[in-house]
């Protein structure tokens, strides 16, 4: 893995995939018979632009407790502890994930506490915000996603959620926050950008 500094956000520096990391072998060592393909290694659009969001504003996050839901390689969880966040978590599925979120965090200097595992159908947790990073490319994902952000809204919990138009994001949900023209690395070229939203969910 190569350490680079994240397009649209160079503040901050990640390792990243390269043509000889050999990420798919990862994935072929994945629990399970149907292992899911190593997104976490790879920065999209939307936790590009809640990334950038947080350290612009660094009011939206400065001195509260964080949850990065999705967090793949730790970027919007990053960018919050950057910005001042008194307290971060950030949830992964994917195990390879969660440890490159630990060297992630260490080499920009900030504190995160990464877990593993799909935090939809757990109890609310004990933070004060939830940003959500792209997790709305899935039906079925997009439809627990928002069950649990319907749950930590009735907590008083407030929720961001950085997306730049995926199939099924609940747009009567949402109320633009931000704008930004960030790089969609998910499409394989980074010197590509798009138009991409913070949105509030409600």
């Amino acid at each position: 893995m190569h350490v680079v500094a994240v397009p649209s956000v160079p503040e901050i520096r990640l390792y990243a995939a390269h043509p000889g990391s050999g990420l798919w072998r990862l994935a072929d060592d994945a629990e399970g018979d149907d292992p899911p393909p190593p997104y976490w290694a790879y920065q999209w659009a939307g936790g590009l632009v809640l990334a950038r969001h947080f350290l612009d504003r660094p009011e939206a996050v400065r001195g509260r407790r964080v949850l990065d839901l999705g967090a793949g390689s730790g970027l919007v969880g990053i960018a919050a502890g950057m910005a001042g966040a008194s307290a971060v978590l950030a949830a992964e599925v994917d195990r390879n994930g969660v440890a490159a979120i630990g060297l992630n965090a260490m080499l920009n200097g900030v504190e995160v506490t990464a877990v593993r595992g799909d935090l939809t159908a757990d109890p609310v947790p004990e933070v004060d915000i939830v940003a959500v990073g792209d997790l709305f490319y899935e039906a079925g994902l997009a439809e627990r996603v928002t069950a649990f952000l319907d749950r930590c809204v009735s907590a008083g919990i407030d929720v961001l959620v950085g997306d730049p138009g995926r199939a099924h994001l609940p747009h009567p949900r949402l109320k633009t926050v931000a704008e930004y023209a960030v790089a969609d690395v998910g499409t394989g070229n980074a010197a590509t950008t798009k138009p991409s939203a913070v949105f509030s969910f409600g």
